[in-house]
């Protein structure tokens, strides 16, 4: 309360005199995990925020800005990824998926269906500290890391590219919506036009960490990539398959 006996109004994130903590929301049906991954996130310089099922997160995200979820697969009612399509359809935050079903199909569905990255149980504590840092910088000061130095925009084929806004437009002028995983593939792609990329070298450039180079992840996360550019038909045009080898960016690009 303030001298007046008025309650303080608090200032959205945006205009806060100081950096604010990322909130981090962890999705977790087990208490004694939800227990030990907010006593790290907190001692790391998180805020946490904590659920139990699909119905408490959806909760949690109705009164607050979170920056990142950490989302378990395994959970009661409503799974992860029936949580993890629902948040897509409507927010483009990053989330985390973890699950003690660390095989291949589970990480493709959970690629598959928007998820930023894929951690199995049992996990480093480090390994989970360095992922979240890392989808956080690409999502929050990606801007400033991903932007060619002295270029705006990048345009192919008609459609238009603003690494500092991090937005895509089509050629008919309307935003198309990618994930920050999305969005850093493309920018690999269109930084290296007209050569063929292999799979590995995608995942550097792209910044993906979702596991190994030797498994289908980059493989999904393209097939995601053409589907947002299929608005005008030209996905397999502009993404073309090297087979045994990876793929290439067919169009040329000009930076303005």
């Amino acid at each position: 309360m303030d001298s007046s006996g008025h309650g303080t109004i608090a200032l959205p994130r945006e205009m806060a005199t100081a950096p604010l903590a990322p909130v981090i929301l962890i999705v977790e049906d087990d208490p004694a995990l939800r227990t030990l991954l907010m006593r790290l996130l907190r001692e790391e310089g998180f805020q946490p925020l904590s659920a139990g099922h699909g119905a408490e997160m959806a909760r949690v995200l109705e009164t607050n800005t979170v920056d990142l979820i950490l989302l378990d697969v395994m959970l009661p009612g409503s799974n992860g990824f029936d949580l993890c399509r629902s948040i897509r359809r409507e927010s483009d935050v990053p989330i985390v998926m973890l699950s003690a079903r660390d095989d291949e199909t589970d990480r493709l569905i959970g690629l598959e269906l928007g998820a930023d990255d894929y951690i199995g149980k049992p996990f480093s504590k480090k390994e989970l500290i360095a992922r979240i840092r890392a989808i956080l910088r690409r999502t929050q000061n990606g801007q400033q890391a991903s932007q060619p130095r002295g270029h705006q925009q990048m345009t192919f084929a008609g459609w238009s590219l603003d690494p500092g806004r991090r937005e895509l437009l089509s050629p008919d002028g309307a935003f198309v919506d990618l994930s920050g995983a999305e969005f850093d593939l493309l920018l690999a792609f269109v930084s290296s036009p007209q050569r063929v990329i292999g799979r590995e070298r995608l995942l550097e450039m792209s910044r993906a960490r979702f596991s190994d180079a030797s498994d289908r992840s980059i493989d999904v996360l393209v097939s995601r990539l053409r589907r947002k550019l299929a608005v005008t038909g030209q996905a397999e045009s502009l993404l073309r398959t090297v087979r045994g080898v990876g793929y290439i960016f067919t169009v040329g690009v000009e930076r303005r």
